[in-house]
């Protein structure tokens, strides 16, 4: 099913529509990372002659040897996508060669938690001289509303042959023009039980033909495509959907800290809470939030929103608080390690699991990181151990160094400190073999031991 809205065509348009429908366009991806690679294949599988666009030469060469860098996307899939044409570049001036092109890079915040374009910037930048009259160019980067607009477009128009630009809405079918829309990614790493495919695709055009193109798109790819009225508003639903989840993160995190002053377990009240037929969703407490989203969309908000006058109070004060959970983490571990009269300082700590999340290979804005760096600073001795990553090194906002610690040592410790609730770990194991266990993930639910502190 799709929810689109139809106008009138130029010719080319309606030739790009033609190849879209019948999959003779060419489209060429940009940034391969986790959603990137992920909506490559898609395309690909789909039957698109598909070319992936990377900086990152180590990414690029192992494409083109037919390997994954993505742990929950086997080499397998990335052979079968190079048999049906895919292939890797780092050479932008492939991209005159496109009939989409679909922006898939980071969107990052600085370090004084303002919006980090620079990578929309650098891009449309690359690919402004390579444009030609048809393209469609999506952006699909988690971002502020207005960015397509108000970035991204002039961008491409300033750096565009002479006589092109993005298709005007007051000027439709006059002059050579490329077509822009936004369409926010979905993408849910470690989730096995949605079907890309059936996860609705949002689209909104910078102009009506925008908007058709795109969502012909993404409909010949997913089961069902939404289309909203402009790119803000499709920027604008993105920010939604995770500014919703960030809030009531923070809603069940705060009721933990209360729930532990009370003794009373928060786990079993959203367990009892979630037996309600109509009016509840269960969200669950943690050690803080991570993932290249959920962390980092209120920010984007919140600073657009200072453009109109506007304090997002509300949002803001979530962000504090889930901002605030490894500290109460670190706080956690001392509190159980003095019960023991042992000193944080000193002790021997083991960080179980550094992924943002259980099963996944991601360490975007991962709350074990900002973890390990405050032991680091109580000057407790840390090790970390986490099947997804054999080594932790320098990123963004983080440079640790570090190499994953065997398990069979895990007695020697003094507090073993479950952040990522892996499914790989054997948990009764772990409590047997321990001295002490913070669980910040009520990952031990259901073993009685008085080594185990939940927080």
């Amino acid at each position: 099913m799709n929810t689109t809205m139809n106008t009138t065509l130029p010719a080319i348009a309606e030739q790009q529509l033609a190849k879209i429908e019948t999959k003779t366009a060419k489209v060429g991806v940009i940034g391969l990372g986790y959603v990137g690679l992920p909506l490559s294949l898609l395309l690909s599988e789909a039957g698109f002659t598909v070319k992936g666009f990377d900086i990152d030469a180590r990414k690029v060469s192992q494409l083109e040897q037919g390997q994954s860098y993505i742990y929950r996307i086997p080499t397998t899939d990335i052979q079968v996508a190079r048999a049906h044409g895919f292939r890797a570049t780092a050479d932008f001036s492939e991209i005159t060669e496109q009939d989409v092109v679909i922006l898939c890079v980071p969107t990052p915040l600085t370090e004084h938690r303002e919006p980090d374009l620079s990578f929309i910037q650098k891009t449309a930048t690359s690919i402004a001289p390579w444009l030609r009259p048809g393209q469609l160019v999506v952006l699909e980067s988690t971002t502020y509303p207005g960015t397509t607009e108000e970035i991204l477009i002039p961008i491409l128009n300033a750096g565009s042959r002479e006589g092109l630009a993005a298709q005007s809405r007051n000027s439709i079918g006059e002059g050579e023009a490329f077509y822009v829309a936004f369409s926010p990614e979905r993408e849910d790493p470690g989730n096995n039980t949605v079907a890309r495919r059936d996860i609705p695709k949002v689209v909104g055009g910078h102009e009506p033909i925008a908007s058709q193109l795109a969502a012909a798109l993404y409909g010949s790819i997913f089961n069902q495509t939404v289309s909203v009225s402009t790119t803000q508003a499709a920027e604008m639903t993105k920010l939604l959907e995770n500014i919703y989840r960030c809030v009531n993160i923070a809603l069940v995190n705060e009721l933990k800290l209360l729930s532990l002053r009370m003794g009373v377990d928060i786990w079993e009240v959203i367990d009892a809470a979630s037996t309600k037929p109509f009016g509840f969703q269960p969200f669950y407490p943690g050690p803080g939030l991570g993932g290249h989203c959920i962390p980092i969309d209120p920010f984007y908000l919140s600073w657009k929103a200072k453009e109109w006058d506007f304090h997002t109070r509300f949002i803001e004060l979530a962000g504090e608080i889930n901002e605030a959970m490894p500290t109460h983490v670190v706080r956690s571990v001392a509190a159980a390690l003095n019960a023991e009269r042992k000193s944080l300082n000193g002790s021997r700590v083991l960080v179980l699991g550094v992924a943002y999340k259980k099963d996944v290979d991601d360490l975007r804005e991962s709350p074990s990181l900002e973890i390990l760096e405050l032991l680091q600073k109580e000057q407790a001795q840390v090790d970390y151990n986490d099947p997804y990553f054999p080594t932790v090194g320098r990123g963004r906002h983080y440079d640790l160094g570090m190499s994953c610690a065997p398990l069979e040592a895990i007695g020697e410790y003094d507090c073993v400190v479950i952040v990522t609730d892996h499914s790989d770990y054997d948990y009764p194991a772990i409590v047997e073999a321990a001295q002490l266990v913070v669980d910040t993930r009520n990952a031990t639910r259901g073993i009685d031991s008085p080594k185990i502190v939940r927080c």
